[in-house]
């Protein structure tokens, strides 16, 4: 069993206002690129000037680089990356349960959260409906509705954030500035985590399937396996981004 750090709550928080705009601005910049995104880019720098140089500067980068690339090449640099290559998952919940029963039970846990707190999600493909595990749906959970509770579910996958943004830095992908900027807003990896993050390299994901034939899925992490039948999804859709990031809360 991987040991995982479930309780993690030492390390440096960014002031309230702070945090929750950098974790509005990276759910926003790890979504599917939107058609809007061109006309959002004047207020998502001056969002990202005011932040501190750790969480700021890697999200400008990133900036800069959606300035300067067509919208139909970023989306489907966008599907490439994060549509394909299961190690640059977007799913927290797969890099701690793999295809396992487990997993359905983890996000049973993540929908019962946000319910709780008075949030349903689409469950409607056709409309958007992503998991609840969709990191740019905890993170504007966390930014818009309950920050202590995205706090907790972001520090229990600590690790797999970790991982993330290793696979993407391998492939020099320019999302990597954004889950940098991520990282700089929890606390840093401890000796456990280190641990469990070597395991996870080396052994990949619990390895039990449900319903999926593709022996690739069994394959260790890091070897990449793709996913067998990819078929581009519609654009997802988080809790709406209905908050406009910055906007007072």
């Amino acid at each position: 069993m991987l040991l995982w750090k479930r309780h993690r709550r030492s390390g440096q928080r960014l002031d309230a206002g702070a945090q929750a705009d950098a974790w509005q601005l990276c759910s926003v910049l790890l979504d599917y690129p939107r058609a809007d995104l061109p006309d959002r880019l004047p207020m998502l720098r001056e969002v990202s000037a005011a932040l501190p140089a750790g969480v700021g500067d890697p999200l400008r980068r990133f900036l800069d680089h959606v300035a300067g690339t067509s919208l139909r090449a970023l989306q489907t640099d966008y599907v490439d990356t994060f549509d394909v290559t299961r190690k640059c998952a977007l799913h927290l919940t797969y890099f701690l349960h793999g295809d396992t029963r487990n997993r359905g039970v983890a996000l049973v846990r993540f929908k019962q959260l946000y319910r709780s707190h008075g949030v349903e999600l689409s469950e409607d493909g056709d409309a958007g409906g992503e998991l609840p595990d969709y990191l740019p749906v905890v993170l504007e959970f966390g930014a818009t509705v309950d920050p202590d509770a995205a706090w907790k579910l972001l520090n229990d996958h600590r690790v797999g954030i970790e991982l993330l943004r290793r696979a993407l830095e391998r492939r020099d992908s320019p999302w990597s500035d954004v889950v940098d900027a991520l990282r700089a807003t929890l606390p840093a990896l401890d000796g456990d985590d280190e641990i469990a993050l070597a395991k996870l390299i080396t052994q990949g994901p619990p390895k039990e399937t449900v319903g999926l034939d593709d022996d690739s899925v069994n394959a260790p992490f890091a070897l990449d396996p793709a996913l067998q039948a990819i078929h581009e999804p519609p654009p997802p859709q988080s809790l709406g981004h209905t908050i406009p990031v910055g906007a007072p809360r």
